[in-house]
């Protein structure tokens, strides 16, 4: 069994990894679906688990595992062929990488080559989900729903509310020696999809509005604070590991103000000539680099 700070190390530099993966991706079939209220998604999806679970709780966790049997591994394939980084253009032969990991999952479930497989599907399929909540969400709203999630994924572990539900998700096991994708397992170290889920959504956000860069700066700063913030498991069992993903998103926030504005076209130019070298003001205009000249006086025909 590998060392529980080893196991935590790792599932925090995933959850930082997830949010460097997803691509900025506009396609014309989802411009119309673009509303705010696709932001309450990610602060819903813990509340509603909550309280499906405690209606149902066993029901709704073989439920929740059969799901992610078959949503993970579709959305891991969009992921690899569509919706991360280096998927422009699409590379749709990519998506065929699901099956050997599906496989090794499969083969090895319980051993640290199946958890690594298992794991990487999950993390793909959270970028690709978040990929395609930022694509629909307005960016100021978006950002309003991951600092929602992390308040609620806190105010929920505070209060012991969701330790049971977890539990109960984290033992529930597929038919027939199946993975278990409906958490991120490694080695003795158990992360909530959720936790992968918000720093996909952080991914597709930042990507968006600010571009590459800032997108690997955020996934840099969420691995570090997801390292620092484990050191609290020296004094308690269960962390909401929404926490560094939301303060990266603040963090970038203060350091970048217009994070959240959404990108406005530039004006058009208040007169435009109609064609090169035309006259505006009488002035000589240009059309292209280099000083405006005055054409040279013509020579007096004749003698």
């Amino acid at each position: 069994m590998i060392p529980f700070a080893m196991s935590i190390a790792v599932l925090s530099l995933v959850q930082g990894a997830v949010v460097a993966v997803p691509r900025a991706w506009e396609p014309e079939r989802l411009a119309r679906l673009r509303a705010r209220w696709w932001a309450l998604i990610p602060p819903l999806s813990v509340l509603a688990f909550v309280l499906i679970a405690r209606v149902a709780e066993r029901a709704s966790a073989d439920g929740l595992t059969y799901l992610a049997l078959g949503a993970v591994p579709a959305l891991a394939a969009l992921a690899l062929g569509w919706l991360q980084w280096y998927a422009d253009p699409p590379r749709p032969q990519r998506a065929l990488l699901v099956m050997p990991l599906f496989a090794l999952a499969w083969a090895d479930r319980g051993g640290v080559v199946g958890e690594a497989a298992a794991l990487s599907l999950s993390a793909l399929s959270c970028a690709a989900l978040g990929a395609l909540l930022a694509t629909v969400t307005p960016a100021r709203w978006l950002a309003g729903g991951i600092v929602a999630m992390a308040l609620a994924d806190s105010a929920l572990v505070v209060s012991d509310l969701l330790q049971r539900p977890n539990n109960a998700l984290n033992a529930a096991h597929p038919a027939a020696g199946l993975p278990r994708l409906q958490t991120a397992v490694f080695g003795s170290a158990v992360m909530g999809y959720g936790d992968l889920f918000v720093a996909g959504v952080l991914g597709g956000l930042l990507v968006r509005v600010m571009g590459r860069r800032w997108q690997l700066r955020g996934a840099a700063l969420t691995a570090l604070l997801a390292l620092v913030f484990d050191l609290l498991f020296f004094f308690v069992d269960e962390l909401p590991a929404t926490v560094p993903v939301a303060i990266t998103l603040l963090v970038l926030m203060a350091r970048r103000p217009g994070l959240t504005r959404t990108p406005t076209a530039p004006e058009p130019p208040a007169r435009e000539a109609s064609r090169s070298g035309s006259v505006a003001d009488g002035r000589p205009q240009r059309s292209g680099p280099g000083p405006a000249r005055t054409p040279p006086p013509r020579a007096p025909a004749g003698r």
